[in-house]
């Protein structure tokens, strides 16, 4: 046989295009094929299946009767099942290879499911989960079932289209179109799978005060505004589309670079920033999914390896988090970044990651616990800080959490949580943002709780290696003591206290103490200015996943954890109260003794002005709370027309930058005057005035979608 010579080969397929694209179509085929082939499956766990499923097809495991949305869908699992049998009757080494049993399972299961057409009260079982595992049914033994078996599947499968419900642009919307794609590879519509790969295609974009990605790269699966970045926006969204440009590569349906570019600035810019290290999850992130038992474990390589088939671009980005997930290499990134469509602020350093979750005017504060998870966490957005150095600092503590006393909240102190339709709530205020030059960074939340009748102003001050942590104007009404819980996090050995100039373990139990002036605990230090009381709780906790969800299958075992919770009490009614601490994450005991101050100074901390000035790296973070003026050190002061935050970074006494940004995105511009004689480098949109050793700046704020991005001006 006579083979075509390669060039003569190109011109066919120059002349006639339609032959590389049918060429193309079962690259594609066989590529998602070959994908659901990778999923193995222990030949006792067949056995299992093959054992519970009973004569008329059905399994005798699951309870098909109860179709509500607290019940979680139990019928998924039988799909589920379905599709472990197909891809091992396909499997060569399964040892179940082209095995008839088998096959007459997967028949007996389908005739059962096309029967009955299980329809769930949730939407996302009926449109997403089942047609899913429908098609992957199809893909792997579709060719081998009766065609009208085939016949009386397609309209359940045809409940993941582009009219469903469902289809909302962005997330669900290119999970569904993935669906319809796959069945199109089955019934092998070419036309039409090519207008959906394009569809797919073009989610991809900005969606800026709309359903999907934000113009900071965060992203909003509802109209909430509430952040879905690692939920909504990593699993559905990103990896929907970078599985789909894996599959297209190199094919007449490929993707474009601009769109595989926009992806690539997603994942790196957004989600990766808020994962810890871009390996693990950060519980800052979860909504109602905190609710649901975790495992430890890093994300997978798989998308990243997939994406690397489609693109370069900043290829060595993404292999560096490849090899943070393989735990080839330490962490070594060191950021600071203000989300400020979603009000979120993370900080990474090669040793520690830490976050601020926070609410206003223009985002809601919490998920709504749509079917059942998420139902004490009606706090979780309040000034939330959470702090990891392993990334499993919180692993499942939630079911005996107190979910009144949340890392870095100030919280009234009820009988009982309001239930669970009283979660999501409208912020009632708009100052709340943060400054940011991308390592450092100062977050303020004029905070007025939805849920109570409490007021506080909330600010945070990152540095190179510490943070500081300030409230102030600390009120509430009714006779009910509030709290602000500097950390509630699992228990890891001792709890050491310096308190009235003694140094010792504490033991085990519950406390207030007072004249204390550093707790370390887990690598973490918690310095007081100045010596304080504080609640202090080190012992078993109890509760149960029950506690927390209202989802039918939630375990009621009684669970206990050993908990290490640490707070100050304001008492009840308190009226203009205060706290400042200092957080050193990832230090020793002999290291914090040798350098308690660690060049900070606070400079204010009132419901005008909150400030603080590292003098070691000559950086000074303010909030003002509205205009006014702050004195420095005695010999310079600095003045701000109207409310906003200002970081300044200077050096052998002149000031070399400025930082600016407004948390009500109301102003055109700041006007800022510092002492001394300035001029502003290459900055074009700042208006300069300096007479009688004073510097007057005029600086252009950022507007529309980039409105609360901070500024940065060089001197």
């Amino acid at each position: 046989m006579k083979t075509i010579p390669c060039v003569l080969l190109l011109g066919l397929l120059f002349l006639y295009p339609k032959l590389a694209i049918a060429d193309d179509f079962e690259i594609i085929k066989n590529r998602v094929k070959t994908e659901l082939l990778k999923v193995s499956k222990e030949k006792s766990e067949i056995e299992t299946i093959l054992k519970k499923q009973k004569s008329d097809g059905s399994f005798n495991d699951i309870d098909y009767s109860d179709l509500s949305r607290t019940a979680g869908f139990p019928h998924r699992f039988h799909t589920r099942n379905l599709v472990a049998l197909s891809v091992i009757y396909q499997q060569a080494n399964s040892g179940y290879f082209h095995d008839t049993s088998i096959l007459e399972a997967i028949k007996l299961g389908l005739d059962y499911w096309a029967e009955k057409d299980y329809v769930g009260d949730n939407w996302h079982n009926n449109q997403i989960s089942t047609p899913t595992n429908l098609t992957n049914i199809m893909l792997m033994v579709g060719d081998e079932l009766p065609s009208e078996l085939l016949a009386s599947l397609q309209p359940i499968i045809g409940r993941a289209n582009m009219n469903a419900s469902g289809a909302r642009p962005s997330g669900d919307r290119i999970v569904i179109a993935g669906i319809l794609a796959k069945n199109l590879l089955f019934t092998n519509q070419k036309e039409v799978f090519s207008e959906i790969i394009k569809l797919i295609e073009g989610e991809v974009k900005f969606s800026t005060g709309k359903r999907g990605m934000q113009h900071d790269y965060s992203f909003h699966h509802r109209e909430d505004r509430v952040n879905n970045t690692t939920s909504y926006g990593y699993r559905k969204y990103a990896n929907a589309f970078g599985e789909w440009s894996y599959y297209v590569a190199g094919t007449a349906y490929a993707f474009s670079e601009k769109g595989l570019k926009h992806l690539v600035d997603y994942y790196l810019d957004g989600v990766y920033k808020q994962l810890v290290y871009g390996v693990y999850t950060d519980v800052s992130v979860q909504n109602r999914s905190i609710t649901h038992k975790a495992k430890f474990e890093p994300h997978s390589v798989d998308e990243i390896e997939k994406l690397l088939i489609s693109t370069d671009y900043r290829k060595d980005e993404l292999e560096e988090i490849i090899r943070l997930r393989k735990g080839e290499v330490r962490p070594s990134a060191s950021f600071a970044k203000f989300f400020w469509q979603t009000e979120h602020f993370v900080v990474q350093r090669p040793h520690f990651y830490t976050s601020v979750r926070m609410f206003s005017t223009r985002n809601r504060n919490m998920e709504v616990p749509y079917n059942g998870p998420g139902k004490p966490t009606h706090h979780r957005a309040d000034g939330t800080n959470y702090l990891q150095l392993m990334g499993n600092e919180y692993l499942n503590i939630w079911p005996v959490y107190n979910w009144q006393q949340i890392s870095g909240t100030t919280i009234m102190q009820k009988a009982a949580l309001p239930p669970p339709e009283e979660i999501q709530k409208d912020g009632y205020t708009n100052f709340v943002g943060a400054v940011e030059d991308g390592l450092m960074g100062a977050v303020a939340f004029d905070f007025k709780s939805p849920h109570d009748k409490l007021l506080a102003k909330k600010s945070w001050f990152f540095f190179e290696n510490e943070y500081v942590c300030l409230g102030a104007g600390i009120s509430s009404r009714p006779n009910l003591t509030v709290v602000t819980t500097i950390n509630q996090t699992l228990l890891n050995g001792h709890v050491r206290v310096h308190q009235a100039d003694r140094t010792y373990n504490l033991g085990n139990g519950t406390r207030e103490l007072a004249d204390v002036k550093w707790i370390w605990h887990d690598k973490v230090a918690y310095i007081l200015p100045v010596a304080t009381k504080l609640s202090i709780s080190n012992q078993t906790e109890q509760g149960s996943w029950a506690d927390i969800t209202d989802e039918k299958n939630a375990s009621t075992e009684v669970l206990s954890k050993e908990v290490f919770n640490v707070g100050f009490n304001h008492g009840t009614r308190p009226e203009n109260e205060s706290y400042a601490y200092t957080v050193v994450p990832g230090i020793s005991e002999n290291e914090l003794a040798k350098d308690l101050e660690r060049g900070i100074q606070i400079l204010s901390n009132t419901s005008d002005i909150q400030a603080v000035r590292n003098n070691t790296l000559g950086v000074t973070q303010i909030v003002f709370y509205k205009g006014g003026s702050l004195n420095m050190d005695g010999n310079s002061s600095i003045n701000m027309d109207s409310p906003g935050i200002l970081m300044l970074k200077s050096k052998n006494g002149k000031v070399e930058e400025i930082h600016v940004s407004d948390p009500s995105r109301t102003l055109t511009y700041l006007s800022v005057t510092i002492d001394g004689n300035y001029k502003s480098v290459a900055n074009e949109k700042v208006m300069v005035d300096s007479k009688m050793g004073k510097t007057h700046f005029r600086i252009a704020l950022p507007q529309g979608v980039f409105a609360g991005k901070s500024v940065e001006l060089n001197l």
